[in-house]
């Protein structure tokens, strides 16, 4: 298991990215969570296999096509939480 944080900058908030991206993870089978910042940026915690997290990663590049994702920020994470379910947190 390997833990990613994602940073995604554009236009992000206000679109529903949250919900697209938790839509996304389910759909991946990723755990974690995705929370709006106070910069307008969205950040996401991420948990799965590499395979599934470089499926993550390039969806959350992308976006849904309500979003403009400008570019994407990705960390490795040393993780000792290990997450049941992905979450939108507020």
């Amino acid at each position: 298991m390997k833990t990613e944080q994602f940073i995604i900058y554009g236009h992000v908030q206000g679109v529903g990215f949250r919900f697209f991206t938790w839509r996304e993870a389910q759909r991946i089978g990723v755990t974690g969570w995705v929370k709006n910042q106070s910069n307008g940026s969205v950040a996401v915690l991420a948990q799965g296999t590499e395979q599934q997290l470089e499926t993550f990663y390039r969806w959350l590049q992308q976006g849904h096509k309500t979003a403009t994702v400008n570019y994407v920020e990705s960390f490795i994470v040393e993780n000792n939480t290990i997450y049941s379910d992905f979450q939108i947190l507020h």
